[in-house]
This record gives C-alpha cells, sequence and structure tokens, in this order.
C-alpha cells in the first residue's frame, strides 16, 4: 500500500497509508483531540498555488465541483489520498461553526420530510446568524408546524445518525430527482454538475440530500439550535415562480452560546431604532409620501439638527469650505462621470423635460467637482476641501427599506478634497484624525478598517485602468500603514473609480455595516480634466479624496438610536429635562425654571397636566429624558430642583443655579454619563 505525507499546524511531517482518514490521524495523536475534533482542513503540498474557499453558505458552495487544488473542508472520514496540509478544527474555529449549521440545516430537513412528506427541498446553506432552508409544499407552514419541526429536530439529533457522503452518477441522481419531482434539486443538479460526472450526496438515516458538505461526524453534534422564523422567497428568486417557504433557525456548539444569541436577539429587539422611533416619537412614515422617505417628527429632528451642526462645526476647525448644491442635474453630467454607465440601475429614471433630461442626483461628487473648475486653480491653492450635507437619492429597492438605515432619500456628511499627490497621505491622516474624534464623541467605541479593492476580473464594474488601480491602491496602503491602523482586505468593495478605506461598525448582533469611507480617486479628476498651475508653470492633474465621517444624517441617526437604546447622552438627548411641578400652584415656579434653562441654552418641557406627580414621572422616565425635576414648596421657597437622574434614581434637592451649572459642563464636554 502506497503513503502519503500529511503536514501537522506545528510543521511536523507524518507518513501514513493512503486512505488514512483525517478522524484517524486525529485519534493517532490523541484520543481527546479525536472527540474534539468537528471538520479537517486540508491543503494539497503540491499545490503552486492555493485558493482559500469561503465557507459560507452560497449555492455554489453547497454545490459546486471542488478545487482539488484549493485549500478547503473535509469530513473527519475522507480518505486522504495525496500530501497534504492538515488542520483539525474544533468547535473553537469559526469555520467549524458553520459547518455545523449547515448540518443543522440538514436535521431541520429531515424534520420537515418526516413531518410533512408532501415538502419538496430547496436549498439550505449556512448563514454568519445560522441557516436557512427553502421548501416548497402546497400548503403554508404555521408557528404550531415551527414547534413541531423543532421537537423533530430534538428526535433526530438524539438518534445520533452519521452523516455519510455518497457519490453516485449524475444521471442516476438526476433521474431519482425527476422520478421524485424534486425540481429544485433537479435544477441544481444541471447548473453545478456536467454529464458523465459523479454527485455528492449525504445521508442520515433515511434523509439524503444533495450536497457538497462537509458536515461534523453525526446529527448528534447538533445540540443547541434554534427554529426562529418563517418567511416567503420566490424560487430564483423571481416573482414569476413557485413561492417557496423559508425557515430561518440557529445553531451552536453549546446551550450557553445559544441562550447568549437568544438574548443579544431580544436585546437587539428592544434597542430597534425603528420601534425606539415610534415610541419615543423621532420620526414616521407614511404610505402617502411614499416608501423610504421617512418624516422627521421635532424630537428627530432635534438630533439630527445637533449632529449636523456637531459635524460642520468639525469641518470648519479643519479647514474645510462648505457649499450648497441642486439635487438633481442633468443626465449628462452623470454620463460625463461614469455615475449613469457604472450606477444607473440604482438611480432614480430621468424627468423628461423636452429640452433637457433631469435626474435626482445619487452622488454629490459631480457637482463639488464643478464647483473645484469654477476657478483657475494654482498649486498654492491646493489642497481645496469642499463640504456638504448633501441630499441624494437612490432606488433602493422596497424589499430592503427600513425605517432610517435604509432609505431612498438621504442626507449624506460629503466632503471633496482636491490636493496634489504628495498631499495625499497628510489629508489622509487628517480626515483618520476627524473620523476618529466624532467616533469618540458619539461614544462609539466597536468599529473596524475594511480596504476595499475592486476585482480586476470584473471589467464591467470597475473602471478598466490597472495603472490608476495600482496607484490607488498602493496610496491607500501606505497611508493606512504609516499610521499603524489594522485593517483588512476585501476585493469587490470598491467604488468603481477607486479603491477606499470603509470604517465598520457593528449592531448589537455583530452585523456590519459601512459609515464612514475613504476614497482615493484619480479617475474623476481625469474625467472632468481637472487641472491646477504647479510651481513650474505645468497644469498637472489633481487627486481627490472622497470623503464621508459620519455617513448620512439617516443612517447615523438610526445607528446611535440603537448604541444608546433611544437614553442618549445630554448633549444629544432632544428633550434634556422634565419639569414635574407636584401640583397646580407650583406650575408658576416651574415655567420661571423653564426659563432659566432655556436660556442656558437646555432643552426642557413642562408637564403642567393634572394628573398625579408620580404619573409625570413615569411618562419623562419612559421618554428616557436625562434628567426629571420635581419641584413643590421646598424647591420653590430655596430656588431649587429635586433632581432624578436617569438609570440613577430619586439624587435629592439641588440648587438650580448648581444644576444649570453642571449640566452646561456634562454638555460642552458631551460627555456619555450624566
Amino acid at each position: 500500500m502506497s503513503s502519503i505525507q500529511v503536514q501537522l499546524p506545528d510543521g511536523s511531517v507524518r507518513e501514513v497509508a493512503s486512505g488514512t482518514t483525517p478522524l484517524a490521524i486525529a485519534e493517532s495523536i490523541s484520543p481527546r483531540l479525536a472527540q474534539a475534533s468537528v471538520v479537517a482542513r486540508i491543503r494539497p503540498l503540491q499545490a503552486a498555488a492555493v485558493t482559500a474557499v469561503s465557507t459560507e453558505g452560497s449555492e455554489s458552495s453547497m454545490y459546486g465541483t471542488e478545487d482539488p487544488h484549493a485549500e478547503r473542508l473535509v469530513d473527519l472520514t475522507t480518505p486522504l489520498e495525496e500530501d497534504v496540509a492538515l488542520q483539525l478544527l474544533t468547535e473553537r474555529d469559526a469555520d467549524a461553526l458553520k459547518v455545523l449549521r449547515h448540518s443543522a440545516a440538514h436535521v431541520m430537513a429531515t424534520a420537515v420530510t418526516e413531518l410533512f412528506p408532501e415538502t419538496k427541498l430547496g436549498h439550505g446553506p449556512a448563514t454568519d446568524a445560522g441557516f436557512f432552508y427553502d421548501f416548497w409544499r402546497p400548503t403554508p407552514f404555521t408557528p404550531e408546524d415551527l414547534k413541531l419541526i423543532e421537537g423533530r429536530m430534538a428526535e433526530v439529533t438524539a438518534r445520533d445518525e452519521k452523516f455519510v457522503r455518497e457519490l453516485e452518477p449524475r444521471e442516476e441522481g438526476l433521474e431519482q430527482f425527476k422520478t421524485g419531482n424534486d425540481f429544485m434539486k433537479v435544477h441544481f443538479v444541471e447548473k453545478f454538475t456536467k454529464p458523465g460526472d459523479e454527485i455528492s450526496l449525504y445521508r442520515n438515516g433515511k434523509f439524503v440530500d444533495f450536497c457538497r458538505g462537509p458536515h461534523v461526524p453525526s446529527t448528534g453534534r447538533v445540540k443547541a439550535f434554534k427554529v426562529m422564523s418563517l418567511s416567503g422567497a420566490y424560487w430564483l428568486g423571481d416573482e414569476k415562480n413557485a413561492q417557496l417557504q423559508r425557515i430561518y433557525g440557529t445553531a451552536f456548539f453549546s446551550k450557553k452560546d445559544l441562550d447568549e444569541y437568544l438574548e443579544r436577539i431580544e436585546d437587539a429587539k428592544r434597542r430597534d431604532h425603528r420601534r425606539l422611533g415610534k415610541e419615543l416619537e423621532l420620526f414616521t412614515v407614511s404610505d402617502e409620501v411614499g416608501a423610504g422617505l421617512p418624516l422627521w417628527l421635532p424630537k428627530g429632528a432635534t438630533i439630527r439638527r445637533l449632529l449636523e451642526e456637531y459635524i460642520l462645526g468639525l469641518e470648519r476647525e479643519m479647514g474645510y469650505e462648505h457649499v450648497y448644491t441642486p439635487s438633481l442635474a442633468k443626465v449628462d453630467l452623470y454620463v460625463r462621470s461614469g455615475h449613469w454607465e457604472h450606477y444607473h440601475e440604482d438611480m432614480f429614471p430621468p424627468m423628461d423635460l423636452k429640452t433637457e433630461q433631469l435626474v435626482l442626483r445619487p452622488m454629490n461628487c459631480p457637482h463639488h467637482i464643478l464647483i473645484y473648475e469654477s476657478k483657475l486653480r494654482s498649486y498654492r491653492d491646493l489642497p481645496v476641501r469642499l463640504a456638504e450635507l448633501g441630499t441624494m437619492y437612490r432606488y433602493e429597492r422596497s424589499g430592503v427599506l427600513s425605517g432610517l438605515s435604509r432609505v431612498r432619500s438621504m442626507t449624506l456628511n460629503d466632503a471633496h478634497i482636491f490636493c496634489t499627490p504628495d498631499q495625499i497621505k497628510e489629508e489622509f491622516s487628517s480626515v483618520m484624525k476627524l473620523v476618529e474624534r466624532a467616533y469618540r464623541d458619539l461614544g462609539i467605541t466597536k468599529y473596524s478598517y475594511r480596504l476595499s479593492l475592486r476585482d480586476p476580473a470584473n471589467k464591467e464594474k470597475y473602471v478598466d485602468n490597472d495603472a490608476m488601480w495600482e496607484l490607488g491602491e498602493r496610496e491607500l496602503r501606505e497611508a493606512l500603514d504609516s499610521l499603524g491602523l489594522q485593517y483588512r482586505e476585501s476585493i469587490g468593495d470598491a467604488a468603481f473609480y477607486g479603491p477606499k478605506l470603509d470604517i465598520q461598525l457593528a449592531d448589537v448582533m455583530g452585523h456590519e455595516e459601512t459609515y464612514s469611507t475613504v476614497q482615493v480617486d484619480f479617475h474623476l479628476p481625469s474625467q472632468f480634466e481637472l487641472k491646477y498651475t504647479a510651481a513650474d508653470g505645468t497644469q498637472p492633474r489633481p487627486v481627490m479624496i472622497h470623503r464621508a465621517i459620519v455617513s448620512t444624517m439617516e443612517r447615523m441617526v438610526s445607528y446611535l438610536i440603537e448604541l444608546y437604546a433611544g437614553a442618549f447622552p445630554l448633549w444629544l438627548a432632544p428633550v434634556q429635562a422634565g419639569l414635574v411641578p407636584i401640583s397646580e400652584r407650583h406650575l408658576a415656579y416651574a415655567k420661571k425654571v423653564q426659563q432659566r434653562l432655556q436660556n442656558a441654552g437646555l432643552r426642557v418641557e413642562v408637564d403642567g397636566r393634572n394628573e398625579k406627580m408620580n404619573a409625570k414621572i413615569r411618562e419623562f422616565t419612559l421618554q428616557k429624558i436625562p434628567y426629571v425635576l420635581v419641584m413643590g414648596d421646598k424647591e420653590e421657597s430655596s430656588e431649587a430642583v429635586s433632581v432624578r437622574t436617569r438609570g440613577k434614581g430619586d439624587q435629592g434637592s439641588m440648587p438650580l443655579e448648581e444644576f444649570v451649572a453642571r449640566t452646561q459642563e456634562i454638555v460642552t464636554k458631551r460627555a456619555m454619563e450624566l
């Protein structure tokens, strides 16, 4: 029998018989390691170039043909037939959790087909939050059905059925799926395999599914799971096709991890900006206005105004000049900039005025470019920093619209810096200082940096200019490295005209979104033939730096609502103090206190209703107002207020002037704590 070499993570090499499994190697190292192992990662040692394969649950990763020269995950029972580097993954590895969730999807499909045999199977990938499986069934599932499915899943895991990979000739597999009228499986086999191939099937007990794998050793490893929800999904995403039912679930290696995840979900529900926006009277939506077009109510508008004033002040300190530009322009402008070619599907249709076609702008940069070229520029003028709270419009599909976080009309804290090439790093550094200052003042502590690069193979999405891209990417990397920032690279997330640094913020569930961005652009200055007069009299092109510090007002306010769970720090709170006169005769003093606080620049409300004191206090507390000031005879006679602080309760009586001084200091410092 021939032998192969297996290289372990510590660099040691073992010589084993060809056909030895990762599980056997684990057992030879340690029985405890064998028991803890979930899946194996292998890489052929002789491969000249290795491509890492994502385990994220897409159709191609579930069904596609494996690249024999790629690093990949395999079952512990996979025979090793060539020299490989081997890593045994345990529950501590992120990729192992994705494999577990994929196996949990099979457990759920097993339960569904046992309970409802008429069901046809779609696909069931792992996701960042868990897994889902698409089903076709003539009768809709009900919440009671979901409980039954979860109960049957527990039975399937208790049976501890082994996940076994079986290979079958493609034509035999196709015939079986066609005979069973499994139209979705037929589609996947035909899409991801070709005549003469063998197809990969996974069996646990009597359940069989077309799947590339890998899986955990047995259903018994799927211990902590939860069926979460049900939604509709069209087959192949086409509303003309059959309506499928998508069941979502999640799974973890331990009940503790599952319980913590479920608690985070409850916390996310409590923080949901859509719910809090309604309860705290911050914004509303109306079908008469249209989807994705929220209406800012007075309290929400106050938060937005404070955020706008804050960032405008910071920008003035940093040498930015603020401009105003219109929300629409001729289509020709966006044809010239390249937005029409690369972005028109996300723009609203043009308005035909017979003499010209106007379109709502999706970006502010072409307008700022025209301001730059409105007069001759010298190298002495550079950098030119133009900033605007620019309102933009994007045709977001109705299915993704959500409160303030995904809208069709948005106002971006936008700016464009026109500079010489040797000014790029200094300007980039200044932008990053501005980002960090803003995040500190807003109480944002959890963020990461993503260097978004083009996909060189995608000539349609990105401007086809290799030299320009290489220059832009090199400049950004050097700027990041000079600041000592830790970042990860992401292929395919660049803007169509250049690479960018995205600052990613995570919500309570760990989902990341881009809020701030810095882009180095050599393309648009060329498109618009921008120039400046250099010291030697030549007229080179400037470089553009696109940057947004606090995102759009809509998205940032939605993030802050959820970050603070509606309990805004004092400087951002729409109402900073609620005044509660104990009885009607104390209303006059409450009005006097209100006037004093307003003169000090504070935002206050008086509850003068003929209600009991505790009811008024409770109402202000539910509104998450930082301070509730109660006043009766004692307070009136001594020019004082009785202070109740959010989260701390009754703080006792305090001279009014002392309260004013303390609150003004907290506002000035933009302190997070009261």
